[in-house]
């Protein structure tokens, strides 16, 4: 079994980075706004501040009250849209209950959306566009942590269990982009059974603990947690690790898989915000 490093992958890719940031002669700017006390949202957007510092990316983090009018959101985010100053901008999710969140995303210029959400991001993935846009930084870092291990794509059986915009749905077009025999189970799937027991690389991201077991994989499957939950004090996935990780063949440790992967892939779209915007200006 080989553990899948997410965390010593990202490491090496920060380093890079960091390069290349001082190649490009200024600081890339990232606009974070944070709306409400979730303290896992927090959590998060305290971890992608720490990164962008590694690197030398200014992150410039607004935070704006559980009850902010969806208005006011709008707002800011029209004025961060015309700052040329800023090259990336992520709102952090989930945004509170009584905020849309699809006209939230949509109101994201497209070249600023470093998290890949826009439709018109999203579009170019579906259609693997030659017009490259930005990949959502979750499906981006479990592609490229497959990458550097070698672990092979074309021609696979693959199945991804979770099928939201976030994650399961654009990790399921770079997976067909990239040769795989795609299948997507979610909540209403019959028989999850019937799908994981066959696929050659599964990847599951639901939130649900100890969903996949040793009993729904083959041997030798490949595994890749990307559900992230606590039970008491620890932070666990979706995977049975314990159960499973003598049958497979590659797997995701939980933490320190998928998820450094994630913020070193929002570094990378980062970065291409302020090289394209520098490209823009010189022309």
């Amino acid at each position: 079994m080989v553990l899948l490093n997410g965390q010593a992958l990202a490491k090496h890719k920060e380093e890079i980075l960091q390069e290349e940031v001082a190649r490009l002669g200024m600081a890339p700017v990232l606009a974070v706004v944070l709306v409400g006390d979730n303290p896992a949202s927090q959590l998060y957007v305290q971890m992608k501040a720490r990164a962008c510092a590694r690197v030398g990316i200014t992150c410039q983090i607004q935070r704006l009250g559980e009850s902010t009018p969806q208005s006011e959101l709008l707002e800011i985010l029209r004025t961060l849209n015309h700052d040329s100053q800023v090259h990336g901008i992520l709102v952090q999710l989930p945004l509170p209950a009584h905020m849309d969140t699809r006209e939230i995303l949509e109101a994201i210029d497209p070249s600023k959306d470093v998290d890949g959400f826009h439709p018109l991001n999203v579009g170019r993935v579906y259609s693997d566009s030659l017009l490259r846009g930005f990949l959502p930084a979750t499906a981006m870092g479990v592609m490229q942590l497959l990458e550097h291990y070698q672990v092979p794509i074309r021609g696979q059986d693959v199945v991804i269990v979770g099928a939201s915009n976030i994650i399961g749905k654009p990790l399921a077009s770079l997976m067909l982009n990239a040769g795989a025999s795609v299948s997507v189970c979610h909540i209403l799937t019959k028989d999850l059974r019937m799908y994981t027991q066959k696929a050659d690389i599964v990847c599951v991201g639901v939130g649900k603990p100890g969903l996949i077991g040793p009993d729904l994989l083959k041997e030798g499957a490949v595994v890749v947690d990307i559900g992230i939950s606590k039970q008491g004090d620890k932070v666990v996935g979706d995977v049975d690790f314990e159960a499973v990780h003598h049958k497979v063949s590659y797997i995701t440790p939980v933490p320190g898989g998928v998820g450094p992967m994630t913020i070193s892939a929002l570094l990378q779209n980062t970065l291409l915000a302020a090289q394209s915007s520098l490209l823009e200006r010189s022309c």
